[in-house]
């Protein structure tokens, strides 16, 4: 429990606590999230400060709030989110193992394999440094490792997230163009990105050990630490590591990198790795993010972002999915891409954008693009997501593998234009509706 009446010393100094807080299980940052057991705090946002709801969070039985305010039930300090961080570092410390995984693509299904190898508790999809504040103010004290997904998108956030989390263990998964409205360039990109090695046992990827000369790397081939007699099919992948078998229902190559990552964290642990594998085999990441649904056709979900070296992966595991091309009877059997616009790419994404359509173009017998760069990304051009549904409608039958991966959400640009994606997870939903008979 997190008691408001028992703080750390360099929290609770200065601090007015109210008689009536209580301790919670977990902290919010948001109102909504506010309950009997989350107490809630009010932190500064890009257009409204967190006070602005701390009434509402009250309302919903928050057992306290850490806020400048004087309210009820207020943990009462002059600023509250220098209060969290100082909270969170507090809480950090008392852990013997924490895990930062960064990379222009695979984070989150990094994270998901290195926890399940570890068991340790994990960042949730939110990753921002308030959520990060929260998780390891909740979780640093557990006793079990932690794993934190350390995800950037300007120049400075990688060192204001190390002062944060300071992991034991510092992960790159893989370096390519993405954010690169901010961050500028590849190069930018592998420096800021690379902070999350300074101090800390570095580990990269088989795509960015490149970048990293003389860091130990992870995955297939030549690497530090490799897995071996690897086996990709459309049933999923299997590989040996450290002479123990290793069986990852509908993963791919890059789940399957991820799984080398995480073994060799167990290792290095102690973890026995028949365990930590058998744990492997049960992951299921985020939805968005490759997963596979089989059926009379298969969908693959990788609609929640996407990158030119994300799309590129995702492209080249469709290519070991389907069964080599159209039936001779012409009943399917097609691999299919379905592409939207990539956020954040500068000036060069009408070029990044026709690249990763040429890649398509290989690995896939039918390309799909809609949006801005429909052109770039598809034989098929769509101008619209309702454009796009009614031709997949007519289009799709039993046998085909469908990819569907896009950014979504908006972006800003560096003069703070909004840049919209696609939202491609419609897609996917009304794919399996139409396929199981829901619609």
């Amino acid at each position: 429990m997190l008691d408001p009446h028992a703080l750390p010393p360099h929290v609770s100094r200065g601090a007015a606590v109210h008689p009536e807080a209580r301790p919670a299980v977990r902290l919010t940052w948001d109102s909504r999230e506010a309950s009997p057991e989350v107490a809630f705090v009010a932190l500064p946002g890009e257009k409204m400060h967190g006070n602005t709801f701390v009434q509402r969070a009250l309302d919903a039985g928050a057992p306290f709030v850490l806020t400048d305010l004087d309210v009820p039930r207020a943990v009462r300090v002059s600023d509250a989110q220098e209060a969290l961080f100082a909270w969170a570092r507090h809480e950090r410390a008392k852990n013997p193992l924490v895990v930062g995984i960064t990379g222009s693509a695979g984070k989150t299904t990094a994270k998901s394999y290195a926890a399940a190898a570890l068991d340790a508790h994990y960042m949730p999809v939110f990753n921002t440094m308030p959520a990060i504040a929260c998780f390891l103010v909740e979780f640093g004290a557990s006793g079990r490792p932690l794993v934190v997904e350390m995800g950037i998108d300007r120049p400075g956030e990688m060192a204001e997230l190390m002062a944060l989390v300071r992991p034991d263990v510092g992960v790159v998964t893989t370096i390519g163009p993405a954010h690169l409205e901010q961050l500028g360039s590849v190069e930018a990109i592998v420096r800021e990105k690379g902070g999350i090695l300074a101090g800390t046992r570095g580990l990269v990827g088989a795509q960015a050990s490149a970048f990293y000369p003389g860091v130990d790397s992870y995955g297939f081939g030549d690497v530090t630490y490799a897995g071996h007699d690897v086996a990709l099919t459309a049933r999923g992948a299997t590989f040996t590591y450290a002479g123990v078998p290793v069986e990852l229902p509908l993963a791919a190559r890059v789940q399957a990198e991820a799984a080398v990552l995480a073994l060799r964290l167990a290792q290095e642990a102690g973890v026995a790795l028949p365990e930590a594998a058998g744990r492997l085999s049960q992951v299921q990441v985020p939805g968005g993010r490759y997963r596979v649904h089989p059926g009379r056709y298969t969908v693959i979900d990788d609609a929640y972002n996407a990158s030119p070296v994300a799309v590129t992966a995702a492209l080249d595991a469709l290519s070991a999915q389907a069964g080599g091309g159209p039936r001779e009877d012409g009943t399917g059997g097609r691999r299919i891409s379905v592409l939207g616009r990539m956020l954040e790419l500068g000036p060069g994404e009408r070029a990044l954008h026709a690249e990763v359509g040429a890649h398509a173009r290989e690995r896939a017998d039918l390309t799909y693009g809609v949006g801005v760069y429909a052109h770039e990304l598809g034989e098929r051009a769509m101008r619209t997501v309702p454009e796009l549904l009614d031709a997949l409608r007519g289009e799709v039958r039993d046998g085909d593998v469908v990819l569907v991966k896009a950014s979504r959400g908006i972006s800003w640009t560096p003069d703070r234009r909004a840049q919209e994606g696609v939202g491609l997870d419609v897609v996917v939903d009304a794919l399996l509706r139409w396929r199981d008979g829901h619609d």
